[in-house]
């Protein structure tokens, strides 16, 4: 390998360290994953603007996407209240500025990792009293989030805040990417192979197998509850931000600890089978849309 390939690898590997909203702003600018999700959020409000009334002030909470380009759509939209819930001080200070400057005044900030906000049905409770003003949302958005909450936890967290937090008329949107994948070519290949070869973790996060699980769940019986999966693609030309997106998919260091031999690994094998090649790293990612108390069918 070239000096300058070995140079691009070393910082391929510091990056690793960086935060996590950092990461996501150059996947945010650099791939069309937000203009995906933007699209159905797009339908999403479409359906709730038909069924709910025209001069309805909207209340929305996102979780785990403050920093986010959606963020324009959703102040637009939801002009009663948009609560944005992170667990990452810094990407609500981002957030925070912009309301300042901007004198954006239905917009809330609230830090606190969600895991435990809605651990159970008081603290949920309790969350909405004290933190979204008792208000109930007319929608709920987990746009990557899930990530961050292990499989066996999602019926109860959708549960809570279906009951809890959810009004009678609304929506929850999640996205997340696909758990299987074949080709090497893909974000969900390159999770898959290294997290599976050097923490051993199988990947059981999959929106598909949950939207089965909620179908025929008691607790969303009358609910409309519908899926999709779409693909975006993300390069750029610069390989120590290349990397840093690259340690946001594999989860690092928030979920997974690779140690510094296997990060060197995993660089090389971006640069290599990436960066050099010119070749995108493609996304399949899985949307689910559950609709609550409307009166007619649901877009996603």
């Amino acid at each position: 390998m070239t000096r300058a390939g070995k140079k691009l690898i070393e910082e391929g590997v510091r990056i690793s360290d960086s935060l996590i909203f950092r990461q996501d702003k150059i996947w945010s600018r650099y791939s069309n994953d937000k203009v995906n999700i933007g699209e159905t959020l797009a339908r999403v409000i479409r359906t709730l603007s038909r069924y709910l009334p025209l001069d309805y002030p909207l209340n929305a909470l996102s979780i785990g996407s403050s920093n986010e380009p959606q963020f324009r759509i959703l102040q637009s939209a939801f002009s009663g209240s948009l609560f944005l819930l992170d667990i990452e001080k810094e990407a609500l200070e981002t957030v925070r500025e912009r309301v300042r400057r901007q004198n954006t005044r239905n917009v809330c900030t609230v830090q606190g990792d969600f895991n435990r906000i809605f651990s159970g049905a008081g603290r949920a409770g309790e969350f909405r009293e004290k933190r979204l003003l008792d208000k109930r949302m007319e929608l709920v958005t987990l746009q990557h989030s899930l990530y961050y909450c292990r499989f066996e936890k999602w019926p109860d967290l959708v549960q809570r805040l279906y009951e809890h937090i959810l009004a009678r008329q609304g929506a929850m949107y999640m996205v997340l990417m696909s758990a299987r994948s074949e080709d090497p070519r893909t974000t969900t290949w390159l999770y898959n192979h290294f997290a599976g070869k050097f923490v051993g973790h199988q990947n059981d996060q999959c929106l598909l197998t949950f939207w089965k699980k909620l179908v025929s769940a008691a607790p969303f019986k009358g609910a409309e509850i519908l899926h999709k999966t779409s693909h975006v693609e993300f390069f750029l030309e610069d390989f120590k931000k290349f990397m840093a997106v690259v340690w946001m998919i594999l989860l690092y260091p928030q979920v997974h600890a690779y140690t510094l031999e296997q990060r060197y690994e995993i660089t090389q094998h971006v640069y290599e089978n990436f960066f050099r090649k010119k070749q995108p790293l493609i996304q399949s990612q899985d949307h689910l849309v559950l609709y609550r108390g409307l009166d007619g069918p649901g877009l996603i």
